[in-house]
């Protein structure tokens, strides 16, 4: 490793505050938490900042269906994600949001700037517009028939069946995905980053080692150099109202299109930061000439918007461009792609409630290298490699040696190894497995961490200190003996800290001794007092596994599922229905008159309810996290009764509670004002 200390920036995308984590979206924190972990053990000062991506039309309309507004959602999700994350030992110095007024002044200066080089332009473009709801609908919130093979209910941008890129203009029938009526074109103007004036630029950086080296010749296609701009189509930049988002300055009726705020994200949360930190200065790392690394961690569908479009603008606005663009691959479970039928569509809430997270956090370190290459979570694997790995190889080196330094020795480590060689062995591996750290390359640090376990282990197998202990006359060689161990053990662990930073921080408090760092592999703990061994890790019991995927399937059944669908950002708006199909729901107001738990099942309760005039329903709600069943009855919610009956494996659901929340003890059960007649429909 270089003596030279390093200031490193690292960002990870921006969550879209509409919607939980789960572990697809894990892969990508967690990756960039075990880079910035290592790098900060290394001694460089390394900063990890992100944010909610709050703007955009999906946004907007979710939280005009919930009757708020998009700040109290924004904020909703915020808290959530920032939750699950520290779950997960994902630990940013910053974790802020886009609807911020760092980010507003920054975005509005930046605007400022590609204006005075002439890389802003104007242009009419004709939309579709849905008069009922008095708004221009993105390319997602149009749906309608493909105009080159015929296939029906098909997007505003692409068919699904035959792949044809097309403007909704040219769909047939189109019909709006917000009120159900037919779109009429209509013109408005719109604002454009000239993207073709800065080609040479990018052609230069995509090709100068800054992305993936297998994403090159992917990002080069958008390039044409038989022509004037390289082929570059300059970028729209712009929405009409209503959005929720920034107005763009000059205007009464236009905003930033959400994919030029959002990546700015990135400059305001470290702003925000650097205002509370003395030790941190911004221009220090975003000046054109910086000397600090600006390192993006971001997956393969988003690596246009990195690539292209975030440099053209921080270029445009004299800032400097990324050091680094670190693209990963997608997450499939089992070898299929995430399912909520199947129970593999896995938040990271359901995981945290029967899983250690940081089993999780090894298992994708071992699938995890430097290519765009998807990973498989294989959960027969992840068990049997957790099990193997973590408990039978890794901490039960602990637990051999722990309890005869205890128990013949008052805790005392020796003052000297048994084996010099073999710890300068494990030590000589500390710039390979940095070098893999550094690089990215996870997988390849865990199997030679692991190959030294083994060496470890057959070295106390070897050594055989039970046997040793029972012998007159060699306490001294137990204690030399299980004093190595610990030491290999330490060693391990120092290596492992990226990776499983709170067994880490047990195994300090286990040896009494300061946070490890990266320096201390060069000296052997010796002649010092250890406390008292705890369990560091229990075996995973395929159990627990089983059970979070049936809790999975159970959320699934109870909740409406979310269409997936994206707006024209690529991001995911959950799913919208017309105020037609709204009018369809027939809610009831209903007297609990019974709740019980569900023998089997994680997160369901059996309710039975009373609509009035002899009329009872038994309802599956997803509500146990939150709710006492002998709490309930008595109580009155709202009863979604025309909801066809649903053949679960603990019986039939004959309706759907009403219930808001992010999820565990935060479910809340909407109720009407106390005294409301059963049956009364809801308006």
């Amino acid at each position: 490793m270089s003596d030279q200390a390093r200031k490193i920036l690292v960002t990870g995308a921006l969550p879209y505050a509409n919607g939980s984590i789960h572990i697809g979206h894990l892969v990508e924190y967690i990756q960039a938490d075990i880079w910035v972990r290592f790098q900060k053990m290394a001694g460089n000062t390394c900063t990890y900042v992100c944010a909610s991506d709050a703007h955009g039309t999906p946004i907007m309309l979710r939280a005009r269906a919930e009757g708020i507004d998009p700040e109290a959602l924004v904020e909703r999700y915020r808290q959530e994600h920032q939750q699950d994350f520290a779950g997960f030992h994902i630990e940013f110095d910053n974790y802020y949001s886009t609807h911020s007024d760092e980010n507003r002044e920054l975005v509005e200066d930046i605007y400022g700037k590609l204006q005075a080089r002439d890389l802003i332009s104007t242009k009419n473009v004709e939309q579709a517009y849905d008069e009922e709801a008095g708004m221009f609908l993105p390319d997602r919130f149009v749906k309608g028939t493909c105009p080159k093979c015929g296939a029906e209910d098909q997007y505003g941008d692409n068919c699904e069946v035959c792949g044809a890129t097309y403007d909704p203009t040219d769909l047939i029938d189109p019909k709006s995905a917000i009120s159900g009526t037919t779109p009429v074109r209509k013109e408005s103007e719109h604002y454009f980053f000239n993207l073709g004036k800065q080609a040479d630029l990018l052609h230069n950086f995509i090709n100068g080692g800054t992305v993936n080296a297998d994403m090159v010749k992917k990002l080069d296609e958008w390039f044409d150099h038989s022509l004037e701009d390289k082929g570059l189509r300059n970028w729209d930049i712009s929405r009409d109202e209503p959005y929720f988002g920034f107005r763009i300055p000059g205007t009464d009726n236009k905003y930033f299109y959400v994919w030029l705020d959002a990546p700015v994200g990135y400059l305001a949360s470290f702003r925000n930061l650097c205002e509370r930190r003395d030790d941190l200065n911004f221009d220090d790392y975003f000046k054109a000439d910086s000397d600090a690394e600006l390192v993006h961690f971001i997956g393969k569908d988003i690596v246009y918007f990195h690539a292209l479009f975030w440099p053209a603008v921080l270029d445009g606005a004299d800032y400097r461009l990324p050091s680094r663009i670190n693209v990963h691959g997608f997450l499939t479970v089992n070898g299929q792609k995430m399912s909520k039928s199947r129970g593999t569509f896995i938040s990271a809430r359901t995981f945290l409630d029967h899983l250690n997270p940081e089993t999780l956090r090894y298992y994708y370190a071992t699938k995890l290298g430097r290519t765009v290459d998807d990973i498989d979570l294989n959960l027969e694997d992840f068990v049997a490699r957790s099990n193997t790995d973590l408990v039978n190889k890794l901490v039960n080196i602990a637990s051999r040696c722990a309890g005869f330094i205890a128990k013949g020795h008052d805790g005392k480590l020796a003052d000297s190894l048994d084996d010099q060689a073999l710890y300068d062995e494990f030590t000589a591996a500390a710039d390979t497995i940095a070098e893999y750290y550094d690089s990215r390359q996870y997988s390849k640090a865990m199997r030679e961490i692991m190959r030294l376990a083994d060496r470890a282990n057959q070295y106390i197998d070897e050594q055989k200190p039970w046997v040793l202990a029972k012998e007159d006359g060699k306490a001294e060689q137990v204690q030399a003996v299980c004093t190595q161990g610990i030491n290999l053990f330490r060693l391990l662990i120092i290596y492992l800290k990226p990776v499983l930073p709170v067994i880490a921080e047990k195994v300090e408090t286990f040896l009494g001794v300061e946070p490890f760092t990266w320096a201390d592999l060069n000296t052997p703990l010796l002649s010092t007092q250890i406390n008292k061994y705890e369990a560091l890790l229990t075996r995973i019991d395929n159990k627990a596994v089983n059970k979070m995927v049936e809790a999975s399937k159970e959320q699934a059944a109870a909740q409406k599922p979310a269409a997936g669908k994206k707006d024209d950002s690529g991001k995911d708006n959950g799913s919208e229905i017309t105020i037609d199909d709204f009018l369809k729901v027939d809610l009831r107001v209903v007297d609990i008159i019974n709740a019980e738990h569900v023998e089997g099942a994680d997160s369901l309760l059996k309710v039975t309810v009373s609509l009035g005039d002899n009329d009872e329903r038994t309802v599956f709600a997803g509500i146990k996290s939150a709710y006492d069943p002998q709490q309930l009855i008595g109580k009155q919610a709202v009863l979604v009764a025309n909801l066809k009956p649903r053949k679960m494996k603990f019986g039939v659901s004959e309706g759907m509670l009403i219930a808001a929340g992010p999820g565990g003890e935060d479910i809340y059960l909407v109720s009407p004002d106390n005294g409301a007649k059963a049956g009364m429909q809801v308006r």
